[in-house]
């Protein structure tokens, strides 16, 4: 009875001991991450990581300040702007009127924007506008196309507004109309389109220069036209549900989902790899990896905001990190960004 006791007492102390070690092993990710936000080279971090998988939290960390100055903490429910991540929300919108039949993707705009007085609008169409492929220039319409449309890759941010006048002109209603609908649909409750009542809801920036010093940016320079393809105002969490929706055929028909997730361009980013990858429509798309990834990142150094958004479908995880501040050092900017992607693709989370 006595050895019965105790072979019974040790089985159970190696399962014990077994099952610890492999919630530390499944746990490393938290352990790795909290360590991780607190060093202080190549530079700081502040701002909000935030992980989920199949609608369960499985991090959430706030560190550093909303300000500054004041040295007000700052929150997980803080917002900051989505920056260039607007682009995939702009884009979803004109796929639902694609699949309204209201705008043909292969169509030029100049049938959508007949008093355009740009010539350009006879050829380019909005499939390369969603894909950065117009030959635009980034931020002004008024210069020359760097290629032929369709030829080549060419980011432009200015090409996401052109898109958005499409949008409302075929929608009959306005960008701030649409993305609120959007939002509630999502029941993204703490996010909203930038206006005068809700700008107050946003989190300062910072701009971090490159003796070290920062700028604290109490007035944003967006405006409407930055919009579509730069800003719009949204808290981690919500991030996380507006994946949920995307991700998982709540917004978009399967057929046209595939659509705006393939791609036709491919493209190098710092985060991402020193190999280029897919661009979608708003959407970064990772198959060439072992892990499938869509994602997109953000970074503005003069309004203060850095932030990526990873969603993995195999096992429906996102990804989150939002800094409202950004380092002019572009060679370190991504660097918590880039780290934390790291150390989940090397967890097990993702297994």
């Amino acid at each position: 009875m006595k050895h019965f006791f105790r072979q019974t007492c040790i089985a159970f102390t190696i399962l014990f001991i077994s099952y610890n070690s492999f919630g530390q092993k499944k746990d490393s990710y938290a352990t790795k991450i909290d360590s991780l936000i607190q060093v202080t080279n190549p530079r700081s971090f502040n701002g909000v990581v935030f992980i989920q998988q199949n609608g369960k939290i499985k991090y959430e960390k706030a560190y550093g300040y909303s300000d500054f100055n004041k040295k007000s903490v700052l929150k997980i429910s803080d917002r900051f702007s989505t920056m260039s991540i607007a682009k995939q929300i702009t884009a979803t919108l004109i796929l639902q009127e694609v699949e309204k039949g209201t705008i043909d993707l292969q169509t030029p705009i100049r049938k959508y924007l007949p008093d355009f007085k740009y010539s350009w609008a006879d050829t380019i169409t909005v499939h390369q506008l969603l894909n950065n492929t117009s030959g635009l220039n980034s931020e002004d319409m008024d210069k020359s196309l760097k290629f032929k449309p369709g030829a080549a890759f060419n980011y432009s941010n200015i090409g996401y507004y052109v898109a958005g006048q499409v949008l409302e002109k075929q929608s009959h209603k306005s960008f701030q109309e649409l993305v609120t609908a959007l939002f509630k649909k999502c029941k993204m409750t703490n996010s909203y389109y930038p206006n005068e009542i809700n700008n107050k809801f946003l989190t300062k920036g910072h701009t971090i220069k490159k003796d070290g010093t920062y700028k604290f940016n109490e007035k944003l320079n967006f405006d409407i036209h930055n919009y579509f393809g730069s800003h719009l105002i949204v808290s981690a969490p919500d991030l996380a549900k507006w994946n949920e929706c995307l991700h998982n055929g709540k917004l978009l028909k399967p057929v046209t989902y595939k659509m705006m997730t393939s791609y036709s361009i491919t493209n190098t980013h710092k985060l991402f790899s020193e190999k280029p990858i897919g661009y979608g429509y708003g959407l970064r798309i990772n198959d060439k990896d072992s892990i499938m990834e869509i994602g997109h990142t953000g970074f503005h150094p003069s309004e203060g905001f850095t932030a990526v958004n990873l969603y993995y479908p195999k096992t429906k995880t996102s990804v989150i990190v939002m800094e409202n501040q950004a380092n002019e050092n572009f060679d370190i900017a991504y660097y918590f960004e880039q780290e934390i992607r790291k150390i989940i693709k090397e967890s097990n989370l993702l297994k």
